[in-house]
């Protein structure tokens, strides 16, 4: 297993090197104290399973951040890090593809069991958002029609809500991946998002759960 951890203190790097040994005794650490440095890591180790990512960075916001990783990196989970509890911000953070968000008060335990839940493919929200009244799970999702999808591409969704990644979904299917990266693009399209990650979220809006039909 391998993780990206992107904060500026090196305190809060080395704490959490050791806090991820919890996942994994094995685990490699991939440290960067900046989002020009992640992304030049992210880049050098393709087989990266997840990247915690500091919300305030000397460089840029974690936003924007997650704009770069999304486009160069779009099946990659990325875990938002921030000693802020704004609803807000966590809204705007898992609209733009993060996987899940955890303050910097919380209890290692706690970061432990998000990250396991985001390593088998789930999206974490935090109970401050969805105790926030009339909230949309994606920005401009609220009061649209739910898009209509192919009986493929349904079914291709409920793998990427069971976690599935593209290989995957092209065994179960017995698809080529050519196609089954034709139906993910579709299902995108579909949503109006840029990744797998804010498909999900979308799709969860719309009332799509993991209990998928029989494939």
């Amino acid at each position: 297993m391998k993780i990206l951890v992107v904060d500026d203190h090196a305190l809060v790097r080395e704490g959490l090197r050791q806090v991820l040994k919890g996942l994994d005794e094995q685990v490699e650490v991939l440290e960067a104290p900046h989002c020009a440095r992640a992304f030049e890591l992210a880049a050098l180790h393709p087989d990266l399973d997840l990247v915690l990512l500091d919300y305030h960075l000397p460089d840029m916001n974690g936003l924007e951040a997650l704009g770069i990783f999304g486009k160069k990196h779009p099946e990659l989970p990325i875990v938002m890090l921030s000693g802020s509890v704004n609803p807000q911000i966590m809204r705007q953070v898992l609209a733009r593809g993060a996987a899940g968000f955890v303050t910097k008060a919380g209890m290692s335990d706690d970061l432990l069991s998000v990250l396991q839940r985001v390593l088998a493919g789930e999206v974490y929200v935090p109970a401050e958002v969805l105790a926030a009244p009339g909230t949309p799970a994606l920005e401009g999702s609220h009061g649209r029609a739910p898009p209509q999808l192919t009986p493929r591409q349904e079914e291709v969704l409920y793998l990427l809500l069971d976690g599935r990644s593209n290989k995957d979904i092209s065994e179960i299917l017995q698809l080529a991946d050519e196609t089954t990266k034709s139906h993910v693009s579709g299902i995108l399209r579909a949503f109006r998002v840029q990744t797998r990650v804010q498909a999900v979220l979308a799709a969860s809006h719309y009332g799509y759960t993991k209990s998928a039909p029989s494939i």
